[in-house]
């Protein structure tokens, strides 16, 4: 197995697709000479040539709308929107066409695309370059949303979005691109969608996590268990749609305790549906009420001041000790 970065990951995901498949195409701002941003697609322009690697204008209904109809051509297309927060100038197409196209024909017809968006804070980006607002995607029926952790799952996970039937909103935690490296099978290797990891077992206490915000997670974990004899069950939830109820129910089950991370905004987050799901599923089985510790709602701040927004291990800590002395 090779060490690979999420974005080297992510580049082998599309890479391998579009060997495979040469109906599989990349659409998007700066995806072919620039090679993508944040270099995802790096040497597919001269490998695959300008069909298969399309550089657009700033123009995201457009990519949106186009690959709508690429896909009922039988195509697949993979779009990449530069940054999340540029995504909203497609949401028109995508919750107006994208996410009906299935029910619309009544089966007839599906959009069979992913869409690409990097997300999330700390990178010291500017306005529009920073949000976590997957809360919005996982709102429309008829989409998947995905959001990887590492590389190792972010190649899985996007090698299974591109094969799959219908739509996927494919969010990618910026700053994990390099964040760090893991090994990374070079056959080709594929994830469930919808179906939560449990990276670490544990008895007091479950903590519930995605994207980026698993790595503050992991390094509260040992924190929690050198120095406070705190067994943790980590739970990485992988995809919002659809969600792993039933792994995310038997651990709080088992714990009778539940802290959730996510760095996107708290009202209506993420964690309000999971938490949501506890309550339906395993309210009687619960020792404590369940702590969510997430970004403010507030627009994320710029540069040096962004890092006291996002969720970090001290304040992991806290909400766990908080919990299990309940």
């Amino acid at each position: 197995m090779a060490q690979l970065t999420m974005a080297k990951a992510l580049n082998l995901a599309l890479r391998e697709a579009m060997l495979e498949d040469d109906k599989t195409i990349i659409l998007g701002q700066d995806v072919g000479q620039d090679e993508g941003v944040f270099r995802i697609t790096e040497g597919l322009l001269k490998e695959f040539g300008g069909d298969r690697v399309v550089d657009f204008p700033v123009a995201e209904s457009a990519i949106v709308g186009m690959s709508v109809g690429l896909c009922i051509a039988g195509f697949r297309p993979i779009c990449e929107m530069q940054f999340s927060g540029f995504g909203y100038h497609g949401f028109h197409q995508i919750e107006n066409h994208v996410s009906r196209f299935r029910n619309r024909t009544r089966g007839r017809y599906t959009c069979p695309m992913v869409i690409r968006m990097p997300y999330g804070g700390g990178i010291r980006a500017i306005e529009h370059h920073s949000e976590s607002r997957e809360a919005i995607w996982a709102h429309l029926p008829g989409i998947k949303v995905v959001i990887p952790s590492g590389p190792r799952n972010a190649r899985a996970l996007l090698r299974a979005s591109i094969l799959d039937p219908d739509p996927v909103m494919f969010y990618e935690p910026k700053a994990c691109y390099r964040a760090f490296k893991e090994e990374v099978s070079e056959a080709p290797e594929a994830m469930e969608i919808g179906k939560a990891h449990v990276v670490r077992s544990g008895s007091d206490v479950t903590l519930i996590s995605y994207g980026a915000s698993m790595r503050p997670v992991l390094e509260a974990v040992e924190e929690l268990e050198e120095e406070h004899r705190i067994d943790v069950e980590v739970i990485d939830l992988l995809s919002l749609v659809p969600m792993d109820t039933e792994t995310i129910t038997a651990s709080v089950k088992k714990t009778g305790r539940c802290v959730v991370v996510h760095e996107a905004p708290r009202n209506c987050g993420p964690a309000a549906e999971i938490i949501a799901r506890i309550v339906e599923n395993a309210l009687l089985w619960l020792e404590a009420p369940i702590e969510r510790v997430t970004g403010y709602d507030l627009i994320l701040p710029f540069f040096n001041i962004e890092r006291p927004y996002l969720p970090d291990s001290r304040k992991v800590v806290t909400a766990v000790k908080r919990v299990v002395s309940f």
